[in-house]
């Protein structure tokens, strides 16, 4: 996750300005590169007071961090003022993965910045397989139309889990998907993208 987040970095050009969501206890701050300004926003106050002293805080190139104490889904900056966005393992995971969060990402980032997160599949292994959820799984696809949406719409439990098919649905209408790949971690099945906002 480090060298991709890095990777990302180095796509979205110099002297960056990023937000990183659900930023934790910083764990990711040292594989940034060529951001100038970092917002590492989380909703808890005890994880913040570890960001100010990040993971290998030595090997963090961040000329400026500010931590701010919100919910991200009540959070606001300044419209186009922002070149990446990213989120690792808080999406569609901890946070829903909602229409409302695309906008603000969208809104915040500049023409051109890039939105890159990771997300939880509805089957991946550590989701509970219920009979709900297995008889579900397998009516999705034969419903027709509003029926088979209203069925993938509950097996992602309201955003709670994502897709690839659910990340170009939500994102379709602010920006254009640079890669989208199922990666496996210790936990969960994933989703890690990378899109770029479209110039409007």
């Amino acid at each position: 996750m480090a060298a991709w987040i890095g990777d990302v970095c180095v796509a979205c050009g110099e002297n960056l300005t990023a937000v990183d969501l659900g930023c934790g206890t910083g764990r990711y701050f040292w594989a940034l590169r060529n951001v100038r300004a970092l917002f590492g926003v989380d909703a808890s106050s005890a994880m913040l007071e570890q960001a100010k002293h990040p993971h290998r805080a030595d090997r963090v190139r961040v000329d400026r961090i500010m931590l701010i104490e919100a919910d991200l889904l009540h959070c606001a900056f300044a419209v186009a003022r922002v070149d990446l966005v990213y989120a690792i393992g808080v999406l569609a995971e901890h946070v829903p993965l909602t229409d409302r969060l695309v906008a603000d990402v969208a809104r915040w980032l500049r023409p051109g910045g890039r939105f890159a997160f990771t997300t939880v599949r509805p089957d991946s292994p550590s989701v509970p397989k219920t009979l709900a959820r297995r008889v579900a799984g397998w009516m999705a696809p034969l419903a027709p139309g509003g029926a088979g949406r209203a069925i993938r719409r509950r097996l992602l439990s309201g955003g709670y889990y994502a897709d690839e098919a659910s990340v170009r649905e939500l994102l379709a209408r602010f920006f254009a998907i640079e890669s989208i790949e199922p990666f496996t971690s210790e936990a969960h099945l994933h989703c890690r993208v990378v899109a770029r906002r479209l110039i409007a």
